[in-house]
């Protein structure tokens, strides 16, 4: 019997699309707070995750928080309207940030890694050995690569690139996260070339820029009944 796979449904910004979600298993819900056009303040945040401490289905989701290059100053602002589970990191954050954060405000911290077009990756700095990183995280997501945002660009990247990830997340015991252009229609392709713990997926299920409770319904469906 193959492991369940977690999901992952990020860019949250409507509490009605969230209640209508509230039966599925899903793993990790995502609010994003870096620069996007699916960005919330804190305080639509705290709305959204008034819907969470009411979720009576079978899964309570984890809250995650979705951040670049984050200040302590809007992560102390962000904990203290929304409160997070879990934050996610898509910029050069460093080992000793990530571990800041974790002592800090008593969060999990998934790394995001983006892939560019060449193979190489984006979101370590040079100097950063990725088995520091090993020390202080909780997962490791890896997604395309976008210059403007770092990642979330809604398409794939060749997942050919990700498997020394693969093997370096599976060595260390952390969780492998996949996201970047993933829909109900691929996922399955992702599923079986990469095995990730978990998937990652926003723009895949939206229609014209919305979250579409139908897409999310599909995608979930194919991940947990593979």
């Amino acid at each position: 019997m193959s492991k369940e796979t977690k999901v992952k449904i990020c860019g949250l910004q409507d509490v009605e699309v969230l209640k209508s979600m509230i039966n599925l298993p899903i793993d990790y819900i995502g609010f994003v707070f870096a620069r996007s056009k699916r960005q919330v303040s804190p305080v639509q945040a705290a709305g959204l995750m008034k819907v969470l401490g009411e979720w009576t289905g079978t899964y309570r989701p984890e809250s995650v928080g979705v951040f670049v290059n984050p200040d302590m100053r809007h992560m102390a602002e962000v904990m203290e309207q929304a409160g997070l589970d879990i934050v996610q990191l898509h910029g050069q954050e460093s080992p000793a940030l990530c571990r800041e954060l974790k002592e800090r405000f008593g969060v999990k911290v998934i790394k995001a890694l983006s892939v560019k077009s060449d193979g190489s990756l984006h979101g370590v700095g040079d100097a950063d050995d990725l088995d520091l990183y090993g020390e202080v995280i909780d997962g490791l997501l890896v997604d395309a690569y976008d210059p403007i945002y770092g990642g979330g660009a809604g398409v794939t990247f060749a997942w050919e690139a990700a498997k020394p990830l693969q093997a370096w997340a599976k060595n260390s015991n952390i969780p492998f996260l996949v996201a970047g252009g993933l829909h109900p229609d691929n996922v399955h392709r992702v599923l079986n070339e990469l095995e990730p713990d978990g998937v990652d997926v926003s723009s895949g299920v939206e229609s014209n820029g919305v979250k579409d409770p139908a897409k999310i319904t599909a995608f979930v469906e194919r991940v947990k009944r593979r």
